[in-house]
């Protein structure tokens, strides 16, 4: 008979927000799978836990996954924990997941502190919708089109974000976002916690510098006001009414429009295009 495939989740900064039940499952498994195998015993020692701890990296997960499940066939529990927080989000453990549910292993969550929610839940942003992003593309067009992509979202973003790249990425963000509130959410649970809430220009401004510890940055999504004026439909009505009054040929009313709605300028001049030729010019 097959093992269980435990995916705990474990502090993410302060070591009292381990639950109960992850300590438990931690004991009880033949072994536990950590990212970094270092910092898993500083939290095994401090519960008691001596379960065997087996290294797998990030960049070793692909290459371990299969050898991992095939000890959960054989019949073993093995427990999976990342540095911090739940095992796959933004972290290591979506392939020996994915491998364990195609051979019908049972995968059970082991659920507590999540970052992610954490500063949510803090952050005076709306909560009732949010998109989880993680690390943005690190350059070039995926990044350019992920944030054309994300600007057009009506719900909160959520993003992870090195310290080092923080206040570049908090300048990129009110360039192409505007300038939307945002929150900085720095060493959550830790002892120098802090939420830094404002504008993206002036938190752009305040963590220009040196930025030390664990980034969650938090964005409000655009408004319905903004959102209609960028629709498709919007545009379209609004190049009929130029080309109508003759403010200007379809390529300078194309780029203005862009402009003014943060629009990708090929979507716009596609857009254009269509709404001269229903008017029959």
């Amino acid at each position: 008979m097959a093992g269980t495939l435990y995916l705990v989740a474990t502090p993410i900064g302060n070591l009292g927000d381990i639950t109960y039940r992850a300590v438990e499952t931690l004991k009880q498994v033949d072994a536990i799978v950590a990212e970094d195998t270092r910092r898993a015993r500083i939290l095994c020692d401090r519960f008691g836990i001596g379960a065997k701890l087996v290294s797998m990296p990030a960049f070793r997960e692909q290459q371990q996954a299969a050898a991992l499940v095939a000890r959960l066939e054989a019949g073993e529990s093995l427990a999976l924990v990342t540095d911090a927080g739940s095992p796959g989000i933004s972290d290591p453990g979506t392939a020996v997941v994915q491998q364990a549910v195609g051979k019908g292993i049972r995968v059970v969550p082991i659920p507590g502190a999540s970052a992610v929610i954490a500063a949510l839940s803090a952050s005076g942003l709306p909560t009732d919708r949010f998109h989880f992003v993680g690390f943005l593309p690190r350059k070039g067009t995926a990044r350019e089109r992920e944030l054309l992509l994300l600007k057009r979202l009506g719900a909160t973003l959520v993003l992870y974000e090195s310290p080092e790249r923080l206040g570049a990425t908090l300048r990129e963000l009110a360039g192409v976002f505007g300038d939307r509130r945002a929150v900085v959410a720095r060493e959550l649970t830790k002892l120098h916690e802090e939420l830094a809430r404002g504008r993206l220009g002036e938190l752009a401004e305040r963590f220009s510098g040196r930025v030390r510890g664990e980034i969650t940055l938090l964005v409000e999504g655009v408004s319905e006001e903004a959102a209609e004026v960028a629709s498709d439909e919007a545009i379209v009505a609004e190049v009929e009414r130029r080309l109508t009054a003759g403010e200007g040929s379809v390529k300078e009313i194309a780029k203005d429009l862009a402009s003014a709605t943060g629009r990708p300028r090929s979507e716009v001049y596609s857009l254009a295009l269509r709404a001269k030729e229903s008017m029959g010019r």
